[in-house]
């Protein structure tokens, strides 16, 4: 028998909220799943816990990329299968392995869909599943808060990465790529992405695959508003990779060390400044329910 679990962010909203959760699951026959509801996403990793000891095997997780990655952290190389009800604001991880937004839809595939396991990444030891990174994309995610998100989408983060401006200052990196020196120079701006829309929703990496056993990295060395201005507007329109200002690869494990602390980020959340980042894959660390052409494709 599988042991059926919830654990929600009882401030996001998906379809009729957590009420119309439990009577869909209800349709299904699930009448008494565990159950858990947090205040924020940094009090789901104890609970993630506590369902692990107590057996689940799957485990439906209800909010947004940040609740997604606290759960992640916890349960990365452990034997539970995660459902995604996609109740944030970005909700990246589901959009790239084509999750709906609606609620009926996702318990479905919950119970019903194929079961992938898929890649994630750390940095600094902590795991993420969409994208980690260090620059501009930090400050731009910081100052995008959830109203102008909702109300502007990917533009918001365009928005404010202009507004950003002002404090972006370049930062010498150095950057190795499996073992090997892979850039050295100034630059506003390092990404890591383990699937090809990152941040905002804007496509960044068109070559990613959440379970190839690699990540991709991209730095950007555009500087002012122009060159900035030319490097967000391409990726609008989907073809980042053609501006001069930007370089990519993609590798296992990748050493970055910077000439001084600056904020970083991982699946949008915030993290403290950082003059170091330590980041590799984990193969195949989790099983996440999809629909089934997301398997057959």
């Amino acid at each position: 028998m599988t042991t059926v679990a919830v654990l929600a962010h009882r401030h996001k909203t998906l379809g009729g909220g957590l009420p119309d959760l439990r009577k869909t699951l209800a349709s299904y026959g699930i009448d008494d799943p565990v159950w858990v509801e947090v205040d924020k996403s940094k009090e789901a990793p104890k609970a993630a816990a506590q369902m692990l000891k107590d057996g689940v095997d799957l485990l439906y997780v209800w909010g947004g990329d940040g609740m997604v990655q606290r759960v992640v952290d916890t349960v990365a190389e452990r034997p539970v299968t995660l459902a995604i009800l996609p109740a944030g604001t970005a909700n990246l991880l589901a959009k790239n392995l084509g999750i709906p937004t609606d609620l009926e839809a996702a318990v479905r595939i919950g119970l019903h869909g194929a079961r992938r396991s898929l890649d994630v990444g750390t940095i600094n030891r902590e795991h993420f599943t969409v994208m980690a990174g260090a620059g501009l994309d930090a400050l731009m995610i910081e100052e995008a808060d959830g109203a102008l998100k909702e109300r502007l989408g990917k533009v918001a983060y365009v928005w404010t990465g202009a507004r950003s401006m002002r404090e972006l200052r370049a930062v010498k990196m150095k950057i190795d790529v499996d073992g090997e020196r892979w850039f050295k120079g100034k630059a506003t701006c390092v990404l890591v992405g383990n699937v090809g829309q990152a941040i905002g929703g804007l496509d960044v990496f068109a070559d990613a695959t959440p379970d190839d056993g690699r990540l991709e990295i991209g730095v950007v060395t555009a500087k002012g508003m122009w060159e900035w201005s030319r490097t967000l507007g391409r990726a609008l329109t989907g073809d980042v990779l053609d501006s001069p200002f930007v370089q990519t690869t993609s590798g296992r494990k990748f050493r970055i060390d910077l000439s001084g602390d600056v904020p970083y980020e991982l699946d949008g959340g915030e993290r403290p400044h950082a003059d170091r980042l330590r980041i590799k894959v984990k193969p195949g660390a989790i099983t996440v329910c999809v629909p089934e052409e997301e398997v057959q494709g």
